[in-house]
């Protein structure tokens, strides 16, 4: 069990240094990471009485 619990977290660390350096590298690869932009306009109404 405790081999096994070993694994899983080598597996787990490793997983987490792959999700950084894609973090890094992804742009060079064609990856976009940016998010959407988008203008939003509403009236607003102050001082309503």
């Amino acid at each position: 069990m405790g081999r096994l619990l070993k694994y899983l977290f080598i597996l787990c660390v490793l997983g987490g240094i792959a999700l950084v350096v894609y973090a890094y590298i992804g742009p060079f690869l064609g990856a976009d990471f940016s998010p959407q932009s988008e203008a939003i306009r509403q009236k607003v109404t102050l001082d309503a009485q």
